[in-house]
């Protein structure tokens, strides 16, 4: 009960903080400025490495693959007997 009576209590008071600025008018009455600011600096350096690459040598070579072939039966095929019924037998 303490919960839902919170929750009341704190949609209430969002509902009326809601209302309340929803009617506030704002209107400029001076410019803003940004802050006078120096900087000085002196150039700065990036440090300085010696890097070593390994080789990569990057070629290509000729290769014999053996393609398998696939034997496709077409529903059209006389020899091909396709009907509606399953065989219950194979699972």
């Amino acid at each position: 009960m303490k919960n839902i009576t919170t929750k009341t209590a704190f949609l209430a008071v969002s509902a009326s903080l809601l209302f309340a600025l929803s009617g506030c008018k704002v209107e400029q009455t001076e410019e803003g400025k940004l802050p006078n600011v120096e900087v000085k600096a002196d150039g700065g350096n990036l440090p300085k490495y010696d890097v070593e690459t390994p080789e990569v040598s990057v070629g290509t070579k000729t290769v014999e693959v053996e393609v398998p072939t696939a034997t496709v039966e077409m529903p059209n095929d006389p020899d091909n007997k396709v009907t509606d019924e399953t065989d219950s037998s194979k699972k």
